[in-house]
């Protein structure tokens, strides 16, 4: 298994795309750490790993929006005290209030979202960037959405959050490319039949879509060696192909 003794946290691992990703990376025998703040979802994601008898993960409940700076640090010292190195970060919680014209968007919803979409990507790769130095070779990955990668008008917070976190992935992978130990790109899922996609067109036929573990082989294309060297790109999943 190319992951093995590879240790990988995912963020909203409980959802549609974060479950499908842990899935499939610890199917390549990566350790992973589970995070989310749903434990019925946490659960669930980690019994199908346990059925795939794939390495055991972990389970850290872990509310981003509302965490403190304190227990940003917190996570990162658990971390690096369990298992001293971290090999992959994977940004994939992601909120969705509405779709909603700014002149009457709620500054609540705003602020909400831009703390899972934008604020958490910030705080918990600062934090988790020392373990990740550690590693021999580290991987971080930022969900996009190919639906917002330019303004649309009604997308509101969430449509800012996935231009934003673009610009911050790429400037994060130009800091760190002369180490040349840490890379830092983009996945584009595109549209796939997932409880976001859902929400976002309710009215679209979902037979038309791929399922979410088709995209599967880009998860594990990021965080396996053939991505060592490649920073600050955008992959589509749409289009990709090992």
């Amino acid at each position: 298994m190319p992951l093995t003794k590879q240790t990988i946290l995912i963020t909203g691992a409980g959802g549609g795309l974060g479950s499908t990703a842990a899935l499939a990376l610890a199917k390549q025998g990566a350790s992973i750490i589970l995070l989310d703040k749903s434990i019925p979802k946490l659960e669930k994601i980690y019994d199908a790993i346990i059925e795939a008898k794939a390495p055991t993960p972990a389970i850290y409940p872990f509310d981003l929006a509302g965490a403190t700076e304190v227990q940003y640090h917190e996570l990162a010292s658990t971390i690096e005290e369990k298992y001293g190195h971290l090999n992959g970060l994977l940004h994939s919680a992601t909120e969705l209030d509405a779709f909603t014209p700014m002149a009457i968007h709620s500054t609540m919803a705003w602020g909400h979202t831009l703390n899972v979409n934008l604020n958490a990507v910030f705080m918990l790769t600062q934090v988790l960037l020392p373990v990740l130095q550690k590693a021999e070779h580290a991987s971080i990955v930022v969900t996009s959405d190919s639906f917002v990668r330019e303004a649309r008008a009604y997308t509101g917070a969430y449509g800012v959050s996935k231009i934003a976190v673009e610009s911050y992935a790429k400037i994060l992978a130009e800091e760190l490319s002369d180490a040349g130990k840490i890379r830092v790109n983009i996945l584009v899922p595109g549209p796939v039949n997932s409880p976001l996609r859902k929400k976002a067109f309710p009215a679209e036929d979902k037979n038309k879509l791929p399922e979410m573990n088709e995209i599967s082989p880009a998860y594990q294309y990021l965080f396996g060696k053939l991505s060592i060297g490649t920073t600050g790109q955008t992959v589509d999943a749409r289009t990709f192909k090992l």
